[in-house]
């Protein structure tokens, strides 16, 4: 039977295993929410580590700890936030909606180390609330280190990640630009365009997609730290949060400020569903891009055919020889997680706040880490494993000169109805608009100017550039 110790918090004794730095709160909140196995993910606990370990200074800088206190707690803080005790955190994402399960789960785990790290022959005594919870609540604590775990995964991950696709993207459409071919409206033939073309407008979302991870970073840098219970600040020294956010703005190189509205940074979720939306534009965002490169390496037979996507693995286990677009499912899962995961987010702003907070902040935090986890992970891996090795075929320049829609450099030269009567018989008939045409009197001449493919991917009348 595993040995267990017997510890005390202010509703009385609880049986915690005997080696556990943390107590009795903890582990009631263990047996409370035994919901779906899953914890806070490591970067969460890294952020509120980092919380802990700032705070602690700052309250040694202000003598509201004693400094032998403080050395020990910001070095069992660090620890926290080096992933040394992640084993520690067990409670359950389903649990209290303010967090205040995993605050006190944090607070009991670096006091104990706190305590290992002073020894019994000290003469001081960490404990949870007095001292490693000074000048804090669950209430401005947990809405802090959600934030912050979001900033420091935009920088470290999703940014990086947005930047390598959109390079990679940018290269293949400069690659790709002497390539002219059918474009494609309603899924149907429209004028030509250049591959080099769609691919710069791939890049270009990548590009606004950037803009809006920013947009997300600059509403998450912004903290409720301070506000403590409900956002009026007692207990707390005027000057403890401000001093806790520039700690953090240097241990993380991310500009975390205090927000200038307590009462509202702690009553609502809105900064996270702001950004969260934003995620979900990036993820809508990568679908569209491979979902049209995916049915451009459609085939290689029966399909679109104008773009071979690199092979890396066995498609099927009973066709020999099947090849499958499975970077670019990967993609679209990850992006269909990111989109239900916002509805998610929306609901835990909309129904979790009540008066003075929100209490649906763990699943709120927990979502949007996800969420901008696989975008990074996938937006990488789509860049790596697929986009970098893409090359076109002869299909796509191949089929320019049976588009029925080149009818429409036609239409200033004959009219928009006799132009569209070209384009319908062209298609009863399988003939070419260029056929057809010589046979209603168009020179060769007049033809090889308006009928030119790759004069039609720039803008200007009859074919060719404006004032040509």
């Amino acid at each position: 039977m595993a040995k267990t110790r017997i510890v005390k918090d202010s509703m009385g004794e609880m049986e915690v295993p005997a080696e556990a730095l943390y107590g009795a709160s903890t582990m009631r909140a263990v047996q409370n929410f035994p919901i779906s196995g899953t914890r806070f993910p490591r970067r969460f606990i890294r952020a509120l580590g980092l919380v802990k370990k700032a705070a602690a200074e700052v309250n040694g800088e202000l003598d509201l700890v004693p400094q032998g206190m403080v050395t020990a707690i910001v070095q069992a803080a660090g620890e926290v936030a080096d992933g040394r005790w992640d084993d520690e955190f067990p409670i359950d994402v389903y649990q209290t909606g303010s967090g205040t399960s995993t605050n006190t789960n944090a607070n009991e785990v670096i006091a104990t180390r706190a305590n290992q790290i002073l020894g019994e022959t000290s003469g001081l005594k960490v404990h949870p609330n007095d001292h490693v919870n000074r000048c804090q609540s669950s209430n401005d604590v947990i809405p802090t280190a959600i934030h912050l775990a979001c900033s420091m995964a935009i920088e470290e991950d999703l940014r990086p990640a947005l930047a390598q696709l959109e390079a990679s993207l940018a290269k293949k459409a400069e690659q790709f630009m002497p390539i002219v071919k059918t474009g494609r409206t309603h899924i149907q033939d429209a004028t030509p365009i250049r591959l080099g073309q769609e691919f710069l407008g791939y890049a270009g979302q990548l590009g606004e997609s950037g803009k809006r991870v920013e947009q997300a970073l600059a509403d998450l840098r912004e903290v409720a730290l301070g506000g403590t219970a409900v956002g009026t600040g007692i207990n707390a020294h005027p000057q403890f949060a401000a001093r806790v956010c520039g700690r953090l703005t240097e241990a993380t190189g991310i500009k975390v400020k205090e927000t200038g509205n307590h009462f509202h940074a702690q009553a609502t979720l809105d900064a996270l569903v702001s950004a969260h939306c934003r995620f979900k534009t990036v993820a809508v965002s990568l679908w569209k891009i491979g979902g049209d490169i995916r049915l451009m390496g459609s085939g290689p037979r029966a399909g679109i055919g104008e773009l071979y996507l690199p092979e890396v693995q066995p498609g099927s286990s009973i066709m020999p020889g099947k090849v499958n677009p499975v970077i670019i499912e990967s993609l679209t899962m990850a992006c269909a997680r990111v989109i239900g995961n916002d509805v998610t987010v929306t609901l835990c702003g909309q129904s979790g706040s009540f008066f003075e907070l929100n209490v649906m902040m763990p699943l709120a935090g927990v979502a949007s880490l996800e969420s901008i986890s696989l975008l990074a992970h996938s937006a990488a891996n789509f860049a790596t494993r697929c986009v970098d090795g893409i090359e076109a075929t002869e299909r796509g320049p191949e089929t320019v000169e049976k588009g029925l829609m080149l009818a429409t450099a036609l239409a200033p030269v004959l009219g928009y109805d006799e132009a569209a009567k070209i384009a319908k018989e062209a298609g009863r008939t399988g003939r070419t608009i260029r056929e057809l045409a010589l046979e209603k009197g168009i020179d060769e001449k007049t033809l090889a100017t308006v009928l030119d493919p790759a004069k039609m991917t720039e803008p200007g009348l009859e074919g060719g550039p404006a004032g040509g």
